[in-house]
C-alpha cells in the first residue's frame, strides 16, 4: 500500500515527522490488530505491507494512520495527505517478497542512503538483523521472539563432534 503526502510535497524530510508516524503506525498495529510486515517512510510518500486486522477494516485502520500523523503534524495546511491510497493484493509468496524488497531498496533507489541498512525509517534492519525498531514487524526473528518467550523454542542440542569442548 502507498499513500502520499498531498500534492506528493516532502513533508517527511525529518525525522520528528518521521518518528511520529512510526509512532502512529505501531499504533494502528496494536488497536487494530495488524501484522505489519514491511514499511518505509519517504519524504513525500509512505509505503507499507500489510495484513488485514483482526478488529475493525484495513480502511477503517488506514483512515486512523492518517488522521493521527496529521493532527500532529498539519501545522497551517489545509490538507496533509492525498486522499486516495494505491493497494495491491499479495498473492503468492514471489508477489510478498516483490514487494518487501521493493520497499526496502526503495531509500536507495532514490539516492536517500548508499544501503538499504543506512535508512533508520524502514523496517529492512530488523529483517536483515533482528534488531527491533520503532515499528513491530511481524518476521522470522520476531516469531522466534514470540516461541523463545512462550518456551516453544527446543533446547540447544549439543553435538558430539562440537567444538565447544577444545580447549
Amino acid at each position: 500500500m502507498t499513500f502520499s503526502c498531498y500534492h506528493r510535497r516532502p513533508l517527511f524530510t525529518a525525522a520528528p515527522p518521521r518518528r511520529i508516524f512510526e509512532a502512529a503506525l505501531q499504533r494502528i498495529r496494536r488497536n487494530f490488530r495488524l501484522c505489519v510486515y514491511g514499511y518505509v517512510v519517504m519524504p513525500e510518500h509512505v509505503d507499507l505491507l500489510l495484513s488485514e486486522p483482526q478488529r475493525g477494516t484495513l480502511a477503517d485502520a488506514i483512515k486512523s494512520l492518517k488522521q493521527g500523523v496529521s493532527r500532529r503534524l498539519i501545522g497551517d495546511a489545509e490538507h496533509f495527505w492525498q486522499k486516495r491510497y494505491y493497494d495491491f493484493n499479495i498473492r503468492n509468496h514471489r508477489q510478498f517478497v516483490e514487494k518487501l524488497r521493493y520497499i526496502h531498496r526503495n531509500p536507495v533507489k532514490r539516492g536517500l542512503c548508499e544501503r538499504a541498512e543506512d535508512w533508520e525509517w524502514s523496517s529492512y534492519r530488523q529483517y536483515a538483523t533482528g534488531d527491533e525498531g520503532r515499528v513491530e514487524i511481524e518476521c522470522e526473528w520476531a516469531a522466534r521472539k514470540r516461541e523463545r518467550a512462550a518456551g516453544r523454542l527446543c533446547p540447544a542440542v549439543e553435538l558430539p563432534h562440537s567444538s565447544q569442548h577444545q580447549a
